[in-house]
């Protein structure tokens, strides 16, 4: 839960600097906005989630 809140700050951040330098208009990112709320509500939600989860743990595993 607590890498999936991040990712939606970190992803709200970046839209919200995207729409106020001029790069996305609010149309467009709306729709995408929406796209991902009903993409979360789909079937692919549990493979989308296991994917980044298995992103997640492959980073954590990175020894610097």
């Amino acid at each position: 839960m607590a890498i999936s809140l991040s990712v939606v700050v970190l992803l709200a951040v970046i839209l919200v600097v995207l729409i106020r330098s001029g790069s996305l208009k609010a149309g467009p990112a709306i729709v995408a906005v929406l796209f991902g709320f009903f993409l979360a509500s789909s079937g692919m939600a549990p493979s989308i989630q296991r994917f980044l989860d298995s992103i997640a743990a492959t980073i954590n595993q990175i020894n610097f």
